[in-house]
């Protein structure tokens, strides 16, 4: 991991297509501005990761279902 110190204005470039500029320093909060092409994804960490756990949830639900599918063609086969 790279760390680095910015003031406020101070911006770092990331493949000479990505800028990340420090827009605001107030208290213990930071603001930044990102400027990127429009076809690269941004997203806060948190909103990824809820997102992925969304989506084991929804696989593990889909695994549940095909169980029950299961289960209920083994109960008509015993009619």
């Amino acid at each position: 991991m790279l760390i680095l110190s910015r003031k406020k204005g101070q911006s770092i470039v990331i493949q000479s297509d990505i800028e990340i500029m420090i827009t605001a320093i107030e208290g213990d909060q930071v603001k930044i501005g990102i400027k990127a092409p429009r076809e690269m994804n941004i997203l806060r960490k948190e909103v990824l990761e809820e997102v992925r756990e969304t989506n084991q949830h929804a696989l593990v639900s889909q695994e549940d279902v095909q169980l029950l599918r299961e289960w209920q063609a083994g109960q008509r086969d015993k009619r």
